[in-house]
């Protein structure tokens, strides 16, 4: 470390960069949004990546090229456009940023239309140095307020785009009927019942209402577990969530719930049933999100993290960020019974069930879990 460092003291790498994930079908106003966003000055000092630069027209006066593909806006933003290589672009930026040729603090990254956003969380949970150097803020979902119904019936990804939102921004509410505005926003209610809905053309959708949705608030550094973990709207969704509709919709496949429990875990249990869940239903687990009590350390809780098959290594806090010191694990799946991951979770913890394996008959034989052939 430099002299002229400003936390000499500090060793390791230095705090993860937020990146916020801006996804939505195509058509849904993502591009405008961006526009908008950008000239909000909470935006500065970000970094844009833009994926498939040709399909996005930025209306800002392109200031000055940094590098090959990477440019200045006016608002003090970096944009960075990818053809490609998102790991490439994530790491260009960080290369800049330690080499002082550009700054920023945070990153927002804009998928393509037809994007199942979970290959793009993947890349950074997943990638051994980006996920040291970025921390996964948040996902934000742009829904076309005239069109999403059809587009949810059509379009089984944009399903999975409002299912793991952690903010939903809802886009042409000035031209949509109060119908078609009711219908959608019941909808992503029922979808996503823990995200917020923000009506972009009242303008709800500011930079401070769509950032820093994640676990930790950068100012106060206390994770927000509670607003992250959103367990009681689940709970409550799921309470009156029997009102089925037509089971050819895309909708009828996703669920959630909660598993909660007041029991400490032992570590490496914990990491056999996350490793078992993630082996065995990783393609129908949209999202796991959870704070652990474990048996070795009560008073410091860890983080668990999961897009489909990939997880975030988990993270220590400190200490409890209030008095609920429960395990609670958030499950958003698709086409997964939530009754399977309930008897996985018990017959890990040792609760005793009848005709189910228990923990030992798992481990010895990992292959054929409830039912497995």
């Amino acid at each position: 470390m430099s002299a002229g460092d400003d936390k000499p003291s500090r060793r390791g790498p230095p705090e993860p960069i937020p990146l916020t994930v801006l996804t939505g079908f195509l058509g849904a106003g993502k591009t405008t949004l961006l526009n908008k966003l950008l000239r909000d000055p909470a935006l500065a000092e970000t970094a844009v990546v833009i994926n498939e630069f040709g399909d996005v027209a930025l209306d800002h006066l392109l200031v000055e090229y940094a590098g090959d593909n990477m440019v200045l806006l006016q608002s003090g933003c970096l944009c960075c456009t990818m053809r490609g290589d998102l790991v490439n672009a994530l790491e260009t930026l960080l290369r800049d940023l330690d080499n002082g040729r550009c700054k920023f603090k945070r990153v927002l990254l804009e998928t393509t239309g037809l994007a199942d956003p979970a290959p793009v969380l993947h890349t950074a949970m997943a990638h051994p140095y980006l996920v040291l150097r970025y921390r996964l803020d948040g996902v934000v979902t742009v829904v076309d307020a005239v069109n999403g119904e059809a587009t949810l019936d059509a379009h089984p990804e944009a399903v999975k785009q409002a299912a793991v939102a952690d903010r939903i921004v809802l886009t042409k509410t000035d031209i949509a009927t109060p119908a078609q505005i009711e219908g959608i926003a019941t909808r992503l209610h029922d979808l996503n019942p823990a995200a917020p809905i923000l009506d972009a053309a009242k303008g709800e959708a500011t930079a401070e209402r769509i950032l820093s949705s994640g676990l930790f608030d950068p100012e106060r550094k206390i994770p927000d577990v509670k607003r992250w973990l959103a367990e009681e709207a689940y709970a409550a969704a799921h309470a009156h969530h029997h009102h089925h509709h037509d089971v050819n919709r895309h909708d009828e496949h996703i669920a959630s719930f909660v598993i909660a429990t007041d029991q400490a875990i032992p570590a490496g249990t914990l990491e056999m049933f996350l490793e078992l869940v993630r082996a065995q239903y990783g393609a129908q687990l949209l999202r796991l999100k959870g704070i652990v009590k474990l048996a070795e350390m009560p008073d410091t809780p860890v983080v668990v993290h999961g897009v489909q098959h990939v997880f975030h290594p988990t993270a220590r806090l400190e200490r409890w960020p209030d008095d609920d010191h429960r395990t609670r694990l958030v499950f958003i799946t698709r086409d997964l019974p939530e009754r399977a991951v309930r008897e996985l979770f018990d017959a890990f913890l040792g609760t005793p069930a009848i005709d189910r394996p228990d923990r030992a008959a798992l481990t010895d034989n990992p292959l054929v879990p409830f039912g497995g052939r």
